[in-house]
């Protein structure tokens, strides 16, 4: 019986390591042609100043690494990835609170920090195989200012956009 207990409990811990992502456009949660046709026509994104979140425009942020890449807060999950590389940008307050989706070009941690505050994710999505889109996570913002900080990328570039939840 114990055998058959811990064989059991080794399966349940095993599973959710070994599980893959899902490969191919159709396999998101959610539609992203959208964000997907817009990340793949990122500029790059400027240096100063906050860009509108309504714009629905994709920028690529430039990353270095970590310890010299000035986030204005550390990462809320430490970088698996060596280099460890990281960017942020900064997005201008809103007229209103309102649901999010972040979208990513590649595989990377990102924190969302308004008014000091890390906002947790309401829902996330990725898939491998699909061109210019890898991932995007939903998030509640207030109409505050937000940073968004892009960590453990796997490269010196990664394009992302901010459009509203429709």
């Amino acid at each position: 019986m114990r055998f058959v207990i811990s064989l059991l409990a080794a399966c349940f811990i095993a599973h959710p390591a070994g599980a893959a992502e899902p490969s191919g456009c159709d396999k998101f949660a959610w539609p992203l042609e959208k964000e997907q046709g817009l990340l793949g026509k990122a500029q790059t994104a400027p240096v100063d100043g906050e860009l509108d979140r309504n714009a629905a425009r994709a920028v690529t942020v430039k990353l270095g690494p970590l310890e010299s890449a000035g986030l204005p807060s550390a990462p809320e999950r430490k970088p698996k990835k060596t280099p460890a590389l990281a960017g942020y940008v900064q997005f201008g307050k809103a007229a209103g609170p309102g649901l999010y989706k972040i979208s990513l070009s590649a595989g990377a941690w990102i924190d969302i920090v308004q008014e000091g505050r890390y906002l947790k994710p309401t829902a996330f999505t990725g898939a491998t195989d699909c061109p210019n889109i890898r991932k995007s996570v939903k998030f509640e913002l207030g109409a505050a200012p937000f940073t968004l900080q892009v960590s453990d990328a796997p490269a010196t570039g990664i394009a992302v956009v901010v459009t509203p939840v429709e």
